[in-house]
């Protein structure tokens, strides 16, 4: 292609720099665990970050629950565990941070009365 532009003499420069685009987004759907009410349960052992992100995309979707979004609450086998091997953030930590209300199966009644 460039040899034939420089046969016809035409002036051009190649891969110059990048031009920027955006993706269209795209629509994922979320399966809740459990509905009690109006209540979303989410019973996470592991807490991995992809799982992290879809709930903040969630939230940023429909809002906060004092915003008509959905009341999405964790269950947690262990609140205290580290989102991962090099962080101080706890789960319970990047709940409280993020808004998000959580607790144990020793603290369900409690998660679920909670409003």
């Amino acid at each position: 292609m460039a040899l034939g532009l420089q046969g016809l003499g035409v002036t051009f420069d190649f891969e110059p720099g990048y031009i920027e685009y955006i993706k269209p987004a795209r629509v994922h759907k979320y399966l809740p665990d459990f509905i009690c009410g109006d209540i979303i349960i989410e019973a996470k052992g592991r807490f991995e970050a992809a799982d992290r992100q879809k709930h903040l995309l969630i939230r940023e979707t429909h809002g906060t629950p004092e915003e008509g979004g959905p009341d999405i609450r964790f269950l947690f086998q262990n609140p205290n565990q580290k989102i991962n091997k090099r962080s101080k953030t706890t789960y319970a930590m990047w709940c409280d941070r993020h808004g998000f209300r959580y607790g144990t199966l020793q603290t369900l009644e409690d998660l679920l009365n909670d409003a």
